[in-house]
């Protein structure tokens, strides 16, 4: 294929051997840098974990949760510096607003402030939907209840050059919630990985989106899918997605 190039330049570049280079130069394919095969940081041993605290996390009473949460309320107070100016955002002491609109402008304020306080919803009558996470903890006993990959998997892993501890994903929907809630699903899940029975994952509930994450290594995303659809009843199939790669595979 031919391609013509049209080479601009200023009235003292005229050598022609030097702007023929530069216009070779320009048109020449970028070269491209082929990115080094994954490798976990720590080693392939699932039987001990990478890193291991020392000693077990605090543990508090309720008691004195209670005590600490009462304390964080009482100290929520300003403090600011010795040459803090106090009158900064206070309307009477602005120079370009007169004293009727400061009266209107500290009413519509004090509104504002009272319909916050008394937990009323927004002007769209919708409430902001929170985020919430859940973590599992590791479980050697799980090891040999775990089968190898699938042909399916493997072939893939081997096309797009993934290794089996990329992190993954699998979305769950109100479509394939067989007559549950997206909130039901989301506390049988939370029972679910606080008893250790999904290894390697974290799951959050977008509940802006209507979705539900589950995170895994793809080394046990079949084993969790196959909880998933057991414990949970979900039906139709799950696309495995990973980050950047797209689906990797339907279950």
């Amino acid at each position: 294929t031919s391609m013509e190039v049209v080479l601009h330049y200023r009235p003292y570049h005229r050598d022609q051997i030097k702007l023929q280079k530069f216009a070779e130069a320009a048109v020449k394919e970028f070269p491209i840098r082929q990115l080094p095969r994954f490798t976990p940081w720590f080693p392939n041993d699932l039987s001990r974990l990478p890193l291991k605290p020392k000693k077990q996390p605090p543990v508090i009473s309720c008691e004195e949760a209670e005590e600490l949460k009462q304390l964080s309320t009482t100290s929520d107070c300003v403090t600011g510096s010795p040459d803090y100016d106090c009158t900064k955002n206070l309307l009477e002491f602005q120079s370009n607003v007169t004293h009727g609109q400061t009266l209107i402008q500290a009413q519509s304020v004090h509104r504002s402030i009272k319909v916050e306080s008394q937990g009323e919803l927004p002007p769209n009558g919708r409430e902001k939907l929170k985020r919430s996470w859940s973590v599992s903890l590791p479980c050697p006993k799980l090891k040999e209840k775990i089968l190898p990959l699938s042909e399916e998997l493997q072939n893939n892993l081997e096309r797009l050059k993934l290794h089996a501890f990329y992190r993954a994903k699998w979305t769950i929907e109100q479509s394939i919630c067989n007559n549950q809630t997206l909130e039901d699903i989301w506390v049988k899940l939370n029972k679910l990985i606080k008893q250790n029975e999904l290894p390697s994952c974290n799951a959050t509930i977008q509940r802006s989106v209507g979705q539900i994450w589950i995170f895994c290594d793809i080394l046990y995303c079949e084993y969790v899918r196959n909880i998933l659809r057991e414990k949970l009843c979900l039906m139709e199939k799950m696309n495995l997605i990973v980050h950047k790669f797209g689906i990797i595979l339907s279950l």
